[in-house]
């Protein structure tokens, strides 16, 4: 088991390593200087030289390569010139929220592709079984972004349910005081339900459209399953034994063909944390996501290369995670 967890230790490792280099890259293959991305197009070019030598861009390669890199290790993600802060501020400052998103939208993409992966496969009813069918391939096709648009459409401008972009919590309600940064887990700790009901209010239409896709694929994946594993023969000796369908189903198929799933779950998760880019812009929630595409628009590449780093160390740690819980659940894939 310890073998297992080192070699999928070093794998992650050489990841990380892997999107380190492509975010180090991303900024110096770009047509242009990124310099003068700073200094402005109107600088003489004794300022540029200046910005050049703050910014490392006339070292070689390898030795750029190796400031940045112990830079970020000790902290030192770059400056952001657009917002004039330390890119270790802002992610500081906007990581909590998209955390928080994506935990809210994996907890409904999960629960729902259980709660329906069941009911499609428990004594097959053939009409909710193409519901449930049809449901998924809607998920999965839909883009996260438009189903964003529709939903405030809908849900917001049309009916006036959910509220719209741009806060996570009420003006008329006191913010929690701050534990953990997720305002959901701080009102709970503060005891403070209607700061929490209203947080989730905020949280709904966003998590419904970032966890749309993982839904779909999560219902298909377990479904399929299941389906397997009710053919089993252990599943008809243990109906045979006088055991209900329900209590067949719960104890002992779903757990089963959960086991597939758990890894599927995993590269969900961190996906999720690291990537409702679009979904953040269209709500206009205060995350990562909609940093980044703000500053992409403004060429302000060191808050993309930092992000680019900090998602696959997410995805990574999260897989890791995920893989060594595979290994205990399931003793034949340890080595």
């Amino acid at each position: 088991m310890m073998q297992a967890v080192v070699s999928r230790l070093f794998g992650s490792l050489v990841a990380v390593f892997g999107a380190s280099i492509i975010a180090f890259l991303f900024l110096r293959v770009l047509p242009g200087n990124p310099a003068r991305l700073v200094v402005g197009p109107l600088a003489s070019e004794e300022a540029l030289q200046a910005q050049m030598e703050r910014m490392g861009l006339h070292l070689s390669l390898p030795d750029q390569y190796w400031r940045y890199i112990t830079g970020f290790l000790q902290g030192d993600w770059g400056f952001s010139y657009g917002a004039g802060q330390p890119v270790l501020v802002q992610f500081a400052n906007r990581l909590p929220a998209s955390i928080e998103l994506g935990f809210y939208a994996f907890l409904f993409a999960f629960l729902a592709a259980v709660v329906l992966g069941l009911a499609a496969t428990y004594r097959r009813r053939p009409a909710v079984d193409a519901a449930v069918r049809a449901l998924s391939v809607f998920g999965m096709g839909m883009p996260p972004f438009w189903l964003a648009l529709i939903l405030l459409v809908v849900f917001h401008e049309a009916l006036g349910i959910f509220p719209g972009p741009g806060l996570q919590l009420s003006r008329s309600i006191e913010p929690p005081p701050v534990v953990t940064g997720f305002i959901t887990f701080d009102a709970l700790i503060a005891g403070d339900l209607t700061a929490f009901a209203d947080a989730i209010h905020y949280l709904f239409l966003p998590a419904v459209a970032l966890g749309m896709l993982p839904f779909g694929y999560l219902v298909r994946l377990l479904r399929a399953n299941l389906l397997d594993v009710t053919n089993e023969p252990f599943i008809l000796v243990v109906r045979s034994k006088g055991i209900g369908l329900w209590k067949t189903f719960s104890r002992h198929a779903l757990p089963n063909a959960f086991i597939p799933t758990l890894t599927a779950s995993g590269m969900i998760f961190a996906q999720l944390l690291g990537g409702s880019v679009l979904v953040e812009k269209v709500f206009n929630w205060p995350g990562i996501g909609s940093l980044v595409v703000d500053s992409i628009l403004r060429k302000d590449f060191a808050v993309v290369q930092a992000f680019i780093i900090v998602s696959a160390v997410i995805y990574v740690f999260v897989n890791a995670i995920v893989d060594v819980l595979y290994g205990i659940i399931d003793p034949r894939i340890r080595n």
